[in-house]
Parts: structure tokens; C-alpha cells; sequence
């Protein structure tokens, strides 16, 4: 299925403590970490309007948000976590987000990170900004594809 991604799109790597946040470039085609947004894991309300904010700024078309699925298909309360997240981002800005299955992109930052030689004391802060850079340009590489 091929679609237009014109525009900038927002990635989200949802997490219970760090949300990680990337945003593509206007022609929708390559994808960028952006900031990390700490909460505490119980009031979603500051995380909302900070990555809201974002979508605002961006002037974002779309917004996809990594689903943490369990490696056995079941739903987990992570799933359960991120969804209603997702249904609250959406009904504060406006966009229906894609959700996108993101098992293993956290081990891949890390990984990525140790490959390019990113010192172990640096990786925590921005692990979850490349893992949603991964969970975004899996999508608009899998849409652009068609």
C-alpha cells in the first residue's frame, strides 16, 4: 500500500519511564532522534503535552508509536500502556496514530550504539531516541516501498 508521506511524521518509543522521540524530514524519507521525554511513570499528562508540543512544532502529518508487543503475541500491560497512550495522544492533537510493532528496536539501539562506539555512560540518554528513530523509518521505509 502505497502513501503519500508528504510532510513530517513523529516517532515515539514508548517506555515507562523515557519516551524516546524522532521526527522524519518534509519529504517524509529519512528519520532523525529528537528528544527523550522523562516521566514517571504514572502521570502521562506532562509527557502528553510535552510530545504534543512536538507534534505542534514538527507541524507533523502523522505520528507512529512503537507497540512494545511480548515475543509470544500475548498482550502485555506495556501493550496495554502504550495504547491508551496512543488514544490520548490522538484525541489531544488531532492525529490517529499508526501503531507499529517494535519488539527488539530498544536491543537494536543498543547495539547500533556499541557498533559505533557511543561510550556506555551516553547510551541511557539516548537509546530511546533511536529506537523510535528505528520504529519511524521502519514505517516510512515500508510505505514508501509500497
Amino acid at each position: 500500500m502505497k502513501s503519500n508521506l508528504s510532510g513530517k511524521w513523529i516517532g515515539i518509543d514508548y517506555g515507562e519511564a523515557r519516551i524516546g522521540v524522532a521526527a522524519s524530514d518534509p519529504m517524509g524519507i529519512l528519520a532523525c532522534g529528537l528528544e527523550t521525554v522523562r516521566w514517571n511513570g504514572r502521570d502521562m499528562a506532562p509527557a502528553l503535552t510535552r510530545i504534543a508540543e512536538i507534534v505542534r512544532e514538527n507541524h507533523a502529518v502523522g505520528v507512529v508509536i512503537g507497540l512494545p508487543r511480548r515475543t509470544d503475541g500475548k498482550e502485555s500491560q506495556s501493550e496495554n500502556d502504550a495504547r491508551h497512550f496512543a488514544a490520548e495522544l490522538a484525541r489531544i492533537t488531532g492525529l490517529e496514530p499508526v501503531l507499529l510493532d517494535e519488539r527488539y528496536t530498544t536491543l537494536l539501539a543498543t547495539r547500533i550504539m556499541r557498533e559505533t562506539g557511543v561510550r556506555q555512560s551516553k547510551r541511557r540518554a539516548v537509546v530511546d531516541q533511536i529506537a523510535a528513530e528505528i520504529i519511524l523509518q521502519e514505517y516510512l521505509n515500508s510505505h514508501r516501498k509500497g
